[in-house]
């Protein structure tokens, strides 16, 4: 259904000023003409239905924005509009050109405060603003580098300004973040739009990325061959963590923390299962100051304790090199015009927005004269609330930020307050004006530096709001340059010259990754047990609900101390000397299953799995996405839910759905990764945990003796929980007795699920660990589960169900055995965890710095 023009631009010149589509007569500018017609064309229902179709792709493919402290959780959903913002091909030459100047010049700045610093001494540059800055690091004064630039990746925050230009609003470079949502952009984009991108002559990115692949392992020391390219992240609660998993992943380089790294020698090297192995380049995403808490800042668990010092030997490249912080900084900015006529003979292409460096007299008086009309900022990169906007400010308000001013000026710069473009953002079938800012990316390439065609931009989220971030809910746009000579198809991911096929093992498996498959192995093992026990628990309790103390009901008694056991979420069921077993049964077996803060319970269990995952998600396919995913959108709501509200049957009912997607992740994972490329440590973490609660299971059901149809609905419970009551049936055929039960699911060779099957897949699968194959006698942790084997295998069924006539309650043997197992079992996990898992210690420094 096509859309008449009144009905698409109802309201949008409203507060307009400048717009990117829009002339002043409300015509349509030349390039947007083609864009515009195609939109009109679409239809309002259309264009709903197609930004349904990206926000659908945007979840199905788990891309996130991490938002602090928001109320909504931690991993926001990324937001792209639907309508891109274009430039054509000619004007965008000139930008091109303006940011290559502008990289150039700033890596010649960088390169001179590290080194000669003749712009201090030839007073080109204050030395407050050097000085002052936080950014200037000491510790990175005259160190020398591998690679040819010193500025090998760089961003600049773009917008037109009132002449009708880009302008450049900010410089980023210590770890300038965006390029890996700016390629999901146009994949996602380019799949939902495919029509108008053809029509339009998008350009493509894809030479960019290949660029950035060779930048990387070119900038190895000495052009090693084969060289080792890390990812350093923050984690996973940094606001861009998806982008580090995502980059990491679509080159295939580790991803890798602080703790997953090592200075030995002068070299710094990852920790991987099987031994040490010497990194060469260092993509970093951390900021400088938390890189090495040996020389920079100690309080951070973020970097490597003597980095610094690698760097120094030239034993390592790091990309961007640790101290270019200082080009972060807004009081350079007045001089940069100097800067370029210094270094290059040149105007500068890009314009700037006038900016006055308070510690300049002149400036200062300026600024405090005219203070109501400007923004106020800080030199030093900080947080956009220390922003000040100060026609906001009452009087008080600004004689205190006079006063703040006054007391330290070259710490502070105030700026032009000037109104950016709009560009049309896609609202409920509408188009409405938004405030951008443009994220362009540019890297060193051979002598000089190549530029993204395109990049990303940002919105704001209303069309009163001024300031545009995603922290703030803004929204994202795929920014299209538009050649109508462009060459059709995508250019091919390349290699390297000096690279060569390696297929990659447990050698190149960081020790944090391998952790967390471990981990998630076991968080996820244990959500299964416990999600089917308690879902077994919960339909004898519908069926027994008139039922309100434990003495009432022996077999309910025994069922819920299971429970307890279990999950550790003492006293209980059981009690202690301390505290006797809880009266209000309901409210203690539903706290069980959706209380996060209750350690044990299955809600604190998912959550940690759910840790584990977002620590490896670089690891996994998007069909487990979207299975984890699908895994919140059930959970999500029960946690949040009253707990008055819930009554068994609708747990029971989220249960059945949750066991489902449990069982549907797990075997997706055998699909993501080789198990020399760390499913191995999965397999083990898995199978471990299960073993260890079955074994708990057992203890808790099997050794107690009862009245016999008492132990027939217990055997029976137990079979349903273990998922092996068919089977039983199937195998035996008869009425159900103890002596078959602890032959099935204790002892038999045969069966996958029975505790002897899976402590023998666990045996030979921890024997295959890169220790395991030292030739002599049996590592720590193979010494216990070998021992366990053997114990089971020396088992008989006769003697696990003998009750002797001193205690006719209980089977000891039986009880016996499973002590024995569990003790064994919890040394392997204490072994395993000994040998491959031990990060390293904190550090501290001999002298104290400050940093702010």
């Amino acid at each position: 259904m096509k859309v008449d023009v009144e009905s698409l631009i109802e309201n949008y010149f409203e507060g307009v000023s400048y717009d990117e589509m829009f002339q002043d007569n409300r015509g349509v500018k030349d390039t947007w003409k083609n864009l515009y017609e195609t939109l009109k064309s679409l239809g309002t229902e259309e264009l709903i239905s197609r930004q349904k179709e990206i926000d659908w792709n945007l979840a199905e493919n788990g891309i996130t924005y991490n938002v602090y402290n928001d109320p909504n959780g931690l991993n926001r959903p990324w937001s792209l509009n639907l309508v891109p913002f274009i430039m054509h091909k000619n004007e965008w030459n000139k930008v091109e050109k303006g940011l290559q100047q502008r990289a150039t010049l700033l890596d010649l700045v960088v390169k001179d405060i590290y080194g000669d610093r003749q712009l201090l001494k030839k007073g080109i540059i204050p030395h407050e603003v050097v000085f002052g800055h936080r950014g200037f690091l000491r510790q990175c004064d005259g160190i020398e580098i591998n690679t040819h630039k010193y500025l090998s990746v760089y961003a600049a925050d773009l917008s037109r300004g009132p002449d009708g230009r880009m302008w450049v609003v900010n410089d980023r470079a210590q770890a300038p973040s965006g390029m890996g949502y700016s390629l999901e952009n146009r994949t996602i984009a380019g799949r939902v739009l495919p029509n108008i991108y053809r029509n339009i002559h998008v350009n493509g990115q894809d030479q960019f990325f290949n660029d950035f692949n060779k930048l990387l392992v070119n900038a190895a020391p000495a052009n090693k061959t084969n060289p080792t390219v890390v990812v350093l992240t923050p984690g996973p609660h940094n606001e861009t963590y998806f982008e580090h998993a995502y980059l990491a992943s679509y080159y295939g380089f580790p991803l890798v923390r602080g703790s997953d790294l090592v200075v030995r020698d002068g070299k710094l090297w990852m920790k991987s299962l099987k031994a040490l192995k010497q990194v060469d380049v260092v993509y970093r995403r951390v900021d400088d100051v938390f890189v090495d808490p040996l020389e920079l800042r100690e309080d951070s668990y973020l970097g490597v304790a003597g980095l610094l010092d690698v760097v120094r030997r030239k034993n390592v490249s790091i990309l961007n090199p640790i101290g270019v912080g200082i080009i972060e900084n807004s009081g350079l900015i007045p001089f940069m015009p100097a800067i370029a006529k210094y270094f290059l003979g040149e105007k500068l292409i890009l314009p700037q927005i006038a900016t006055w460096w308070c510690g300049q007299k002149k400036e200062l008086d300026h600024v405090l004269s005219d203070i109501s009309k400007l923004v106020i900022k800080r030199i030093d990169k900080s947080n956009r609330e220390s922003i000040v906007f100060t026609e906001f400010l009452n009087e008080k308000e600004l004689e205190a930020l006079k006063d703040k001013i006054k007391s330290r000026p070259h710490l502070y710069v105030a700026q032009e307050k000037i109104k950016f473009s709009t560009v049309p953002n896609l609202v409920k079938g509408k188009l409405e004006p938004r405030n951008m800012v443009c994220r362009a990316f540019t890297i060193a390439k051979d002598k000089g530096y190549t530029v993204m065609s395109g990049g990303l931009v940002r919105v704001s989220s209303t069309k009163e709001n001024v300031r545009v971030s995603n922290q703030r809910g803004g929204t994202s746009k795929d920014f299209c340059i538009i050649d109508e000579s462009s060459i059709k198809g995508k250019v091919p991911r390349v290699g390297n010259t000096n690279t060569t096929v390696v297929a990659a093992g447990l050698n190149d498996l960081p020790s944090l990754t391998a952790e967390n498959l471990y981990w998630a192995g076991r968080y996820i093992g244990r959500a299964l047990v416990t999600s089917r026990h308690l879902r077994m628990v919960l339909n004898q309790m519908v069926n027994n609900e008139e039922v309100i103390n434990l003495d009432q009901n022996t077999k309910l008694s025994i069922l819920l101390r299971s429970v307890t056991q279990l999950t550790n979420t003492y006293p209980g069921f059981v009690g202690d000397e301390k505290e006797p077993a809880v009266s209000n049964l309901k409210d203690e077996l539903i706290s069980v299953i959706v209380d996060q803060d209750k350690v044990g319970s299955l809600a604190h269990t998912l959550s940690m799995f759910s840790n584990s995952y977002y620590s490896i998600r670089n690891l996994w396919s998007t069909d487990m996405w979207r299975v984890f995913d699908s895994i919140h959108q059930i959970w999500d709501p029960i946690i949040n839910e009253d707990i008055k509200l819930l009554s068994y049957k609708k747990l029971i009912k989220v249960l059945d759905k949750l066991i489902t997607r449990l069982i549907a992740f797990m075997g997706l994972i055998e699909e993501s990764i080789l198990v020399d490329q760390g499913l191995l440590l999965y397999f083990i973490g898995l199978n471990l945990e299960r073993v260890i609660l079955n074994v708990s299971n057992f203890q808790s059901m099997l050794t107690v003796v009862t009245e016999d149809y008492i132990e027939y609905e217990i055997l029976e419970a137990m079979l349903h929980s273990h998922e092996s009551l068919n089977i039983y049936r199937y195998s035996y055929r008869s009425y159900i007795n103890i002596n078959s039960v602890i032959s099935l699911i204790l002892l038999d060779t045969k069966y996958a699920r029975s505790l002897t099957y899976l402590v023998r897949r666990l045996k030979k699968d921890i024997a295959h660990l890169p220790h395991s194959k030292v030739k002599g006698a049996l590592q720590d942790y193979e010494k216990p589960i070998f021992e366990a084997f053997s114990k089971l295998r020396l088992a008989s069924v006769t003697d696990l169900v003998d009750v002797s006539e001193e205690n006719r309650y209980l089977r000891y043997k039986l009880n016996k055995l499973l002590t024995e197992l569990n003790v064994l079992l919890y040394a392997t996990s204490k072994a395993i965890s000994d040998t491959y898992f031990n990060h390293v210690d904190d550090q501290s420094q001999l002298s104290r710095q400050k940093f702010s």
